[in-house]
């Protein structure tokens, strides 16, 4: 049987591709299809370790898990993971290839699209479908040049397209239309359909608009996604600000939002933990009070270190210890909780060092080679709970403050270290919060002696089946059915 495919694309940056291709993934995978997911070029901080030892963009290892599969580099090989405002480093094939700005990895594009074929010939190879994520909109005209992510990838393999639009911020019939005026006509042709994403209402309002929309462009409408509340649904880059309800809560935590966060989907089970009080705390905004403090990870820590500084983080991480409070470290937010940072080499900004916190008896030096490795064992707490994750770092950290492990692996090695008074708690692992064991031991250890249990990785396998329910009852799958053989 050939394989199929069918590429989503946005009008704009959080239009809904994401959750889209996880859905579908979800929808095909029940319906007995070897299905894949594939991003060909992704940009953002939050990744995931895959089973091969690179790692990906976090989405497509959720898109991964829709399809019951382990997260593979093929599914991302191409993956930007911006230092500053105008310079990334570029992974390819799941490893560090360089670091590049715009104009350098412009030219470099060609090399970045000979990987993303090969990982495309090897997934239509093994697979009955393979679902496309595109990249921001693919009508950035300063972009069309050697595009990778959209328009470029879809023509270089003939994949038909359709495109998502979010109706939630406004504007909807305004992004649609201006997106599809600005393809070629090749790619024009190659629409196939748009999806509007994130309605809530009377449908009976929209209809005259739909029609509209059909009769101005010619393109179907495959279908109207419903707004859905509450899901847990890892995050590709974008953090999680809104606030969400609960009732009676029993331990207040905040996070620093700091520029060049990563990976902060490690806080998500506190985030949606029904009995924790949980926020981030934006640049604007003064450190509040708190029973604990997490430092997430970063991809420029001395640089995120320097903006904490600013921000009055230094002053209130002390104030917090004098009174008792706890804080966790995580991977770049554990590096910042020790007495220097080194990075001679000048792999996430100019060469040199800088003071950290000094609250944990350690230093960190950054080196060239990065640790990749999903990870398990226990967290050194009572009862010693069992903890799954993953690393990803640069950092070989050292010093007495790692006297007491605060992980110990099922491969031998101690991670991180847990303070001689017990407040606290630093590791490179990434995923302590989602097992939950460890979910309760950690909130236990921060003062919250009575939790409910919650087990966060079934809630987000509900999530994906809640979420492809409400997307196989919204999209017209006579429309779809011929972008999609076999189903």
């Amino acid at each position: 049987m050939t394989c199929s495919s069918l590429m989503v694309q946005g009008t704009t940056s959080d239009a809904g591709k994401s959750t889209l291709v996880a859905a579908l993934c979800r929808i095909l995978k029940r319906r007995g299809v070897r299905v894949a997911p594939f991003k060909p070029q992704n940009m953002a901080l939050n990744s995931a370790v895959t089973v091969d030892g690179g790692e990906i963009g976090r989405a497509q290892a959720l898109q991964a898990l829709a399809c019951g599969l382990e997260p593979h580099t093929d599914f991302n090989p191409v993956l930007l993971k911006p230092t500053t405002d105008k310079k990334a480093q570029v992974i390819i094939h799941g490893q560090v290839a360089t670091d590049l700005d715009a104009k350098a990895y412009h030219a470099y594009k060609p090399r970045a699209m000979q990987a993303v074929l090969q990982s495309w010939a090897r997934l239509t190879a093994a697979y009955d479908c393979v679902l496309v994520e595109g990249a921001g909109s693919p009508a950035e005209i300063n972009l069309r040049d050697r595009d990778v992510a959209n328009m470029g990838f879809a023509e270089a393999v003939d994949c038909p397209v359709i495109i998502v639009a979010d109706i939630d911020r406004g504007g909807v019939f305004a992004h649609l239309v201006g997106t599809l005026e600005l393809l070629s006509a090749s790619e024009q042709a190659r629409v196939k359909g748009f999806v509007i994403n994130r309605f809530r209402g009377d449908i009976g309002l929209l209809e005259s608009g739909l029609t509209w929309l059909e009769e101005r462009t010619g393109k179907p409408v495959l279908g109207v996604l419903p707004y859905l509340h509450g899901l847990l649904l890892d995050a590709e880059d974008a953090i999680a600000t809104a606030a969400l309800a609960k009732g009676t809560t029993k331990l207040k935590v905040v996070a620093p939002a700091y520029p060049r966060v990563s990976n902060h989907n490690d806080l998500d089970p506190l985030r949606l933990h029904p009995e924790v009080d949980f926020r981030w705390v934006g640049p604007g905004e003064t450190p509040p009070a708190a029973d604990l403090i997490v430092l997430p990870g970063s991809k420029a820590v001395r640089a995120d270190l320097d903006w904490l500084r600013e921000k009055g983080w230094e002053g209130a991480i002390r104030k917090h210890l004098r009174y008792g409070g706890k804080v966790v470290g995580l991977c770049g937010g554990y590096q910042m909780l020790g007495a220097m940072i080194h990075d001679p080499q000048g792999l996430e900004g100019r060469p040199g060092s800088t003071p950290g916190l000094a609250v944990l008896d350690v230093e960190t030096t950054l080196e060239s080679d990065k640790q990749l490795r999903n990870v398990s064992g226990h967290l050194c707490l009572p009862g010693q709970p069992a903890m799954t994750g993953y690393e990803i770092h640069l950092g070989v950290t050292a010093g007495a403050g790692l006297a007491q492990a605060a992980v110990e692996l099922a491969d031998g090695r101690r991670d991180g270290g847990i303070s001689a008074d017990g407040q606290i708690f630093a590791t490179y692992c990434h995923g302590v919060f989602d097992h939950p064991q460890a979910l309760t031991a950690l909130l236990a250890w921060a003062g919250m002696t009575e939790s409910a249990p919650v087990d966060f990785a079934a809630r987000r396998e509900a999530d994906l089946d809640r979420l492809a329910d409400s997307v196989e009852a919204a999209l017209d799958w006579e429309k779809l059915r011929p972008l999609l053989p076999g189903l």
